[in-house]
């Protein structure tokens, strides 16, 4: 696909590998729809997009109500004329034990922390991704769908609905790659390893060099490095239907 002038929507497009995708598919030429929940912090990345002479409009949204998701992709396209793709990147972490025993007493994962992370990670990403197909297929254009998933999908400790929630939106690349191609519609996920972020920046030395030592490649990774894995797929018409591990070597 060619991505100047095309219309991609990101969600999650406020902070962190969100925005870096964005200012990625701006310099390349793509005009943006940027998503997140707290539209204040869409301000700099937008910012940022224009000032690479490219339209980017800001959507406060939340991705778990179907009506609000709804509407919002129906203005992208009143607003941009056509859209071309979606990085379904928002995503929130609640970890917790399923039990945890302390003292003799035993407490459990709650269904409202479980929810919690289901409702955003994989409902909201099963709202934006069929309403970019419905709004693609009614326009007649082509286009591509990205889940970003993680290397947890494998299963980790503390992470039932982490680790859930990004093996489903894997496996809904998967699928949706396979029934939306006859629309010239391609998915594809990206499963990201450990990468540096606000949060690893701040933890303690020892306690970052332990993290990097579990990586093969010895060092994490950087929001650059998944943004060009979304451009690479975008462009890469022959990509269809598979997940990326950008992970240095830390698989699961």
């Amino acid at each position: 696909m060619e991505l100047k002038q095309s219309v991609i929507a990101i969600t999650g497009a406020g902070r962190g590998l969100g925005q870096m995708m964005a200012i990625t598919l701006a310099h390349a030429g793509a005009e943006l729809a940027l998503i997140d929940v707290d539209e204040d912090a869409l301000v700099d990345t937008k910012k940022q997009c224009n000032m690479l002479g490219v339209k980017a409009l800001s959507y406060g949204v939340d991705i778990t109500k179907e009506n609000d998701v709804e509407r919002t992709f129906s203005d992208i396209v009143t607003d941009f004329g056509q859209l071309n793709g979606l990085v379904n990147n928002a995503g929130i972490l609640r970890d917790g034990l399923l039990v945890k025993v302390k003292e003799g007493e035993v407490s459990k994962l709650s269904l409202e922390q479980f929810n919690s992370v289901i409702n955003v990670n994989l409902t909201g990403t099963f709202l934006c991704g069929r309403e970019t197909a419905l709004q693609m297929i009614n326009g007649g254009h082509k286009g591509v769908i990205i889940n970003i998933s993680s290397v947890a999908r494998a299963g980790n400790i503390g992470q039932s609905n982490y680790a859930a929630s990004k093996a489903a939106v894997a496996t809904l690349a998967m699928t949706w790659g396979k029934e939306l191609a006859r629309y010239g519609i391609r998915a594809a996920a990206i499963a990201p390893g450990v990468i540096e972020t606000d949060m690893t920046r701040q933890m303690k030395p020892v306690a970052r060099e332990r993290l990097e030592k579990m990586v093969p490649v010895g060092r994490m990774g950087q929001a650059q490095e998944i943004a060009e894995t979304v451009k690479f797929i975008f462009e890469n018409e022959y990509v269809n239907a598979r997940v990326f591990e950008v992970d240095g070597g830390i698989s699961m």
